[in-house]
């Protein structure tokens, strides 16, 4: 139970760090360097967060065949 709340606890921090940086794409004041770094770190982001809840859903897929199974088999 520890693992998934710190699992939790480090995807909502990933997200919040993507909002900020969307935040300051869309602001558009910083150089382009500094957007190009941003753009980087967001899109390897996304990608965890995606991959993230991919498995997340997958599990839970896995969960409720489990339980239409034991469904069925009562």
């Amino acid at each position: 139970m520890a693992k998934t709340a710190s699992s939790m606890k480090n995807f909502e921090k990933s997200l919040n760090r993507l909002e900020e940086i969307v935040q300051k794409l869309e602001e558009g004041e910083s150089s382009l360097e500094e957007l190009l770094k941003l753009y980087e770190e967001g899109s390897k982001l996304a990608r965890e967060l995606k991959q993230n809840l991919d498995i997340a859903s997958k599990k839970l897929d896995e969960l409720a065949a489990m339980e239409e199974e034991e469904k069925i088999e009562s």
